[in-house]
C-alpha cells in the first residue's frame, strides 16, 4: 500500500499578531511568534490576548501558531514560564518552542513541544534523544548538509524543521557567548548584541594582517530557494523563514516567494507531498526576495562547504546592482541601468573608505535609451560630496515595490464545491470545502418555473458564486434540480443570497468545530540516555530542574551554564563551522605545508583568539568574560 502524501509546512515569522495574520494570508501554513516573556528575541514579545487573536485567525485556514519560550531559565523563572505556557495553551496556541530542558520536569499542559534551534541539533544521537523524550518537532542546525539530514530523518519519527531563508548566525545556535562575555547580554537569554556583525582585523600567528576592517564573522543570508525539493526528499517537513524582528514587507514578500515554490513542489509531486493547511493565495505583486533586506545569498552548507559564504564588506543591505554613475551635476547624477527607477527610491554605494552609505532619490527621470541602455537622471535629497563618476550604485529600497506591499497585497481562499438541491419544502445548499468538511442550509420556497430559463440558470450560478467577503472560492457549482436542462425554477436573488450566507456561516462553524490542535507527544517508555555522559557550560544548564533532567537521562557530570559563572576564564565564546582559514585560502586540508596555528581577531581593544579543529572542520573563537561589564537581565 502506497504511503500517504507527507505534508510540507511553510513556517513564517511573526513580530506581532498583525504580522502573523499577514503571513497566513500570504501563504504560511504556520507562524512562530514570541510570547509575553522568555523568547529568544526579547524585543519581539506579545500578549496572550494577541496570540489568542492570531490563533483564531490562523485556525480558520487550519494553519498553526507556535510560540517561543526558548531562553534558558533561572530557577526563579521556571514557575512564571510554566504559567505562561498554560496561558498560551488556553489561548489556542498549537505548540511551544523551548530550549531549556528544565521545563520538561514541570507540570505542563497537553501542548506540543518543539525543540528550538538553540538546542543545537547536529547529530543523529541528539536528534534521536529529543525525539524520544517527547518533542514533536525539532529545528535542525543550519550547518547540516543533505546527507546528514537524511541520516537524522532515518533515525527519528518527529517532524524535522530547517531554516530556508534569512539571517544566519555564524555560530552553532546556542553555542555563542561573545555577547554575554563582552556586554552581559546573553544570546541564550534573548539579548544578543550581535558582535558577529562588527568589523575586525585578522592577524596570523606572527602578527601579520590577513584582512583589515572587515566583517569577518558576518554571513550572507540563507537562501534555500533552489534546494526545497532536495530538503523535502531528505526528510525536512517544515521550511522555516527567519525574521521575528523583520518588517512587514519582508514577511509578505518572502512568505509569498516560498509559497509559490512549495506549491510548485506539491503540484509536481502530489503522490509524495501535500499542503499542511487549507487555501490558495493570490497576490497583487510578484514576489522578489532580492528586493527585501538581505546581505547576499548563500545556501550555506546544505550542498557542503562553499568558499563564498561571508558578507565581509558590510552587514547592511546594499541592494540590487544598478550600474555606475555616468555623469554628475550640481544637484543630480546620471546612471545607465536597465532598472526602472522611481521617485523615493533608496540607493547605496561604497564610499572611498569602503563604508556603505545611502541616499534617497527625490526625483528620477528617464533621459534617453531603452532597456539596458536607459539613462536615468536622479536628484537626491542631499547631493553626497564623495559621489564620483564611475561609482557603482545599488538600490536597497524600490519605492514602487514597497508601496505595493504597504497596501492589501494578498487574498487566501479555500476552495468549495456548491450543490443546490430541491427539498419537499424548497431548496437546500450543500457546501463541501477542499478538505472534505461539509455544511448545509435550507429554505422553504415556492417552486415557480422561470419565464427565461437560460437567464434564470445563469443568474442562479452567478449569485451562488458570490463568495467575495468570505474565506471561500467557488470551484464547482452543481444544480440538482428536477426540471429538464432547458427549464429552471425562478429563485429571487435575495433568496439565493440568504441561502448562500446561511450555508457559509454553517461551514465556518463546521470548520471551527473540526479543527484539532496537534496532540502532545508522549515520551518513550525507555528513552535512550543523553548522548554524552558529561556536560560542560555548552549544555546551557541554568537551573536545578534542567540539572535533574540531564541527571535522570544518564549525565553524570553537569557544569553550570556560562551565564551563571562570573569567574570564567578563557573559553570558546563561539563555535562555528565558518572558517576564516578556509575563507582566505589558508586551510591545511587545502594547501600543503600550512599548519592550523591560532589566529587573532581584533576590534579596537578587543582581541579574540581563533583556534581550529580541523578534524571537525570547526573554528573556535576564544576569549574571556568581562565581569565588570555584566548587566543584569530581567525577564520580560
Amino acid at each position: 500500500m502506497a504511503a500517504s502524501p507527507r505534508p510540507l509546512e511553510l513556517l513564517a515569522p511573526a513580530k506581532n499578531a498583525d504580522y502573523g495574520i499577514e503571513a497566513i494570508l500570504h501563504g504560511a501554513d504556520a507562524v512562530y511568534i514570541g510570547g509575553p516573556a522568555f523568547g529568544a528575541r526579547s524585543n519581539a514579545g506579545n500578549t496572550v490576548a494577541d496570540i489568542a487573536r492570531l490563533a483564531r485567525e490562523a485556525h480558520r485556514y487550519q494553519a498553526r501558531v507556535f510560540v517561543t519560550v526558548n531562553t534558558i531559565l533561572k530557577d526563579e523563572e521556571l514557575e512564571p514560564a510554566r504559567k505562561i505556557i498554560w496561558q498560551l495553551h488556553e489561548a489556542g496556541a498549537d505548540a511551544v518552542i523551548i530550549q531549556d530542558m528544565g521545563l520538561l520536569e514541570l507540570d505542563l499542559p497537553p501542548i506540543q513541544l518543539h525543540a528550538s534551534t538553540q538546542t543545537d541539533i547536529r547529530t543523529v544521537e541528539k536528534a534521536r534523544f529529543l525525539d524520544q523524550v517527547g518533542f514533536s518537532q525539532i529545528v535542525l542546525a543550519r550547518e547540516l548538509n543533505l546527507m546528514q539530514i537524511q541520516r537524522i530523518a532515518a533515525a527519528t519519527s518527529c517532524n524535522l524543521e530547517f531554516f530556508i531563508h534569512g539571517a544566519l548566525c555564524v555560530a552553532y545556535s546556542g553555542q555563542c557567548y561573545i555577547s554575554h562575555a563582552h556586554t552581559g547580554r546573553s544570546a541564550n537569554r534573548g539579548e544578543c548584541s550581535q558582535a558577529c556583525r562588527l568589523p575586525y582585523d585578522l592577524a596570523d600567528q606572527d602578527g601579520k594582517l590577513v584582512a583589515q576592517d572587515k566583517h569577518l564573522l558576518s554571513m550572507k543570508d540563507n537562501d534555500q530557494s533552489a534546494n526545497l525539493l532536495a530538503l523535502a526528499d531528505a526528510g525536512i517537513t517544515s521550511f522555516k523563514i527567519e525574521g521575528r524582528l523583520k518588517d512587514l514587507s519582508y514577511v509578505k514578500n518572502i512568505t509569498a516567494h516560498y509559497r509559490s515554490l512549495v506549491d510548485g513542489i506539491l503540484e509536481a509531486h502530489p503522490e509524495r507531498y501535500c499542503q499542511a493547511s487549507a487555501g490558495r493565495c493570490s497576490y497583487t505583486f510578484t514576489p522578489q526576495p532580492e528586493k527585501t533586506f538581505n546581505r547576499g545569498a548563500t545556501d550555506y552548507f546544505v550542498n557542503d562547504r562553499k568558499a563564498d559564504i561571508g558578507a565581509f564588506d558590510t552587514p547592511a543591505f546594499s541592494g540590487e546592482a544598478l550600474g555606475q554613475v555616468s555623469q554628475l551635476g550640481p544637484n543630480w547624477f546620471e546612471v545607465e541601468t536597465e532598472a526602472e527607477l522611481h521617485n523615493g527610491d533608496g540607493l547605496s554605494y561604497f564610499d572611498p573608505e569602503q563604508e556603505l552609505v545611502g541616499l534617497r532619490i527625490n526625483t528620477a527621470e528617464q533621459r534617453s535609451g531603452k532597456g539596458k541602455n536607459s539613462i536615468w537622471r536622479c536628484s537626491p535629497n542631499e547631493m553626497p560630496a564623495d559621489l564620483a563618476q564611475g561609482t557603482a550604485l545599488y538600490r536597497n529600497r524600490d519605492q514602487s515595490f514597497e508601496r505595493l506591499l504597504e497596501k492589501k497585497s494578498a487574498e487566501r481562499r479555500i476552495g468549495v464545491h456548491l450543490r443546490l438541491e430541491e427539498t419537499p419544502e424548497g431548496f437546500a445548499l450543500l457546501l463541501t470545502d477542499e478538505t472534505g468538511i461539509t455544511a448545509a442550509a435550507s429554505i422553504a420556497q415556492p417552486k415557480e418555473p422561470a419565464k427565461d430559463a437560460e437567464r434564470a440558470l445563469a443568474g442562479l450560478r452567478d449569485n451562488l458564486a458570490k463568495l467575495g467577503n468570505t474565506l471561500y472560492r467557488a470551484e464547482a457549482i452543481d444544480l440538482s434540480l428536477s426540471l429538464p436542462p432547458d427549464q429552471a425554477w425562478f429563485l429571487p436573488a435575495s433568496v439565493v443570497n440568504g441561502l448562500r450566507r446561511d450555508a457559509v456561516e454553517a461551514l465556518d462553524a463546521a470548520r471551527a468545530a473540526a479543527y484539532r490542535r496537534p496532540e502532545r507527544k508522549a515520551p518513550a517508555a525507555n528513552p535512550p540516555p543523553y548522548p554524552e555522559s558529561a556536560l560542560s557550560y555548552l549544555g546551557n544548564v541554568c537551573n536545578q530542574k534542567a540539572h535533574a533532567f540531564y541527571s535522570r537521562h544518564g549525565v553524570s557530570v553537569i557544569e553550570a551554564a556560562y551565564e551563571t559563572n562570573q569567574e570564567a576564564g578563557e573559553v570558546s565564546l563561539m563555535i562555528t563551522k565558518h572558517c576564516l582559514r578556509y575563507s582566505f585560502n589558508l586551510c591545511p586540508k587545502e594547501v600543503k605545508g600550512i599548519r592550523p596555528d591560532p589566529m587573532t581577531l581584533v576590534n579596537g581593544k578587543e582581541k579574540l583568539t581563533l583556534t581550529f579543529d580541523c578534524k571537525k572542520c570547526e573554528m573556535h573563537v576564544v576569549g574571556k568574560l568581562k565581569t565588570q561589564r555584566i548587566i543584569p537581565i530581567q525577564a520580560r
